[in-house]
């Protein structure tokens, strides 16, 4: 027997969308409307791709899809700052009249009770009802900067709702559900800000236990010269782990540290193919995990990840200074499609977060001090460095 479906009803989605706002006890409007605006061009850069390169680009559905959900959030967020339910102005843009509190049952099958089919492509009428929109936002990002912005709140809901009708217009001419954006926009908000952080297990959790990445290891990081040539070392329990490293570049970076995040990646994220192939912990038991989550490719792409992140991480101070939840989104994003197709993808946004995080954090101590000993730490998920004993 099924479960009877449940529709998502606006106030819900509200609720749980204002529980990831970073900044819940601001009651301007001014930084809502802006986001309000950008996610709405982003609506837009959608459709210009699409007409610009209708064939090659495929993520059209999936892109409106997401921003419509973003756009969505910021509306939403507008609206709690304004002390207004996001259920009444969606009755005000199904033409009823403004009255607070009244609608919580409102759905958002109630907005869009008949879909159309979702269109392969946008068509000339999609693209002037996200001018219309964008020009609605824009009309009030003015006023809220001159200050002339309705203060009255029936009239402010009723500027809204033209807001959130051009919205609901937009998903019917794209033929995406406003629900599913609504539904995949909780998702993506979850995955990178959860109300509550769960740990996955790990990977290799049922594994053979000696084929298994290490739950705990201490690992001694150190330079030292080698016939004029510096490199660096690892050592753990008396054994060296790996190769002598250098920076491999034309201007020294200090790349040569760089081990230091894989050792985070089995720290927090349980998962690294590179450090299987230095442990000689591959799953050889169950040769298609061997092959495709513990292979050369995989370890290609754990590497290609780190270099990437290494690129961004230094036009940004090596994430000195940031804090949790402070990560770019679409740094995070892009290491999601870095991992396509790999068991890690599983791994939620936050804890990629905390995996580069930690990781940094012990390689900026490495390039201060240019040693240290560092310990992974599964069980609590966690990465730490300190000096090595003299």
């Amino acid at each position: 027997m099924t479960e009877d479906f449940v529709a998502l009803t606006l106030d819900e989605y509200a609720e749980r969308a204002g529980r990831t706002d970073r900044r819940p006890n601001d009651r301007a409007l001014s930084f809502p409307l802006l986001g309000l605006f950008g996610e709405a061009g982003g609506l837009l850069s959608e459709a210009k791709k699409k007409q610009r390169d209708e064939a090659a680009y495929l993520g059209y559905a999936e892109g409106v899809t997401e921003e419509l959900g973003d756009v969505l959030w910021y509306l939403a967020a507008v609206l709690r700052r304004a002390r207004l339910a996001l259920s009444d102005v969606g009755a005000v843009a199904l033409g009823r009249p403004y009255e607070r509190g009244s609608h919580e049952s409102l759905s958002f099958h109630d907005l869009l009770p008949t879909q159309k089919r979702l269109r392969k492509s946008p068509i000339p009428a999609f693209a002037k009802t996200l001018l219309a929109l964008a020009g609605d936002i824009g009309t009030l990002v003015s006023e809220c900067e001159s200050g002339a912005l309705p203060k009255q709140s029936a009239e402010l809901a009723i500027r809204l709702a033209s807001v959130l009708a051009h919205l609901m217009r937009a998903a019917d001419e794209s033929g995406v559900s406003l629900e599913a954006a609504a539904v995949k926009n909780l998702h993506k908000i979850e995955d990178r800000w959860p109300t509550k952080r769960i740990y996955p297990d790990a990977f290799d959790a049922d594994e053979d236990p000696e084929e298994q990445l290490p739950r705990r290891m201490v690992i001694d990081v150190y330079e030292r010269e080698v016939r004029g040539q510096t490199y660096v070392f690892q050592r753990s329990e008396g054994v060296y782990v790996g190769d002598r490293l250098t920076d491999n570049a034309r201007e020294p970076d200090d790349y040569r540290f760089h081990d230091v995040f894989h050792y985070a990646y089995v720290a927090v994220l349980g998962w690294s193919p590179v450090i299987r192939a230095l442990l000689r912990l591959k799953r050889k038991s169950d040769p298609k995990v061997d092959e495709a989550e513990d292979g050369a490719r995989a370890i290609l792409i754990e590497e290609g990840i780190t270099t990437w992140i290494f690129g961004q991480a230094q036009q940004l101070r090596l994430f000195e200074g940031f804090q949790r939840d402070g990560l770019p989104l679409d740094l995070l994003k892009h290491v999601r499609e870095f991992v396509a197709g790999y068991e890690v993808e599983r791994c939620p946004l936050w804890l990629w977060e905390e995996a580069i995080l930690q990781g940094y954090a012990a390689f900026r101590f490495l390039k201060d001090s240019r040693r240290g000993r560092v310990t992974i730490d599964f069980k609590n998920r966690r990465l730490r460095i300190k000096d090595i004993p003299a």
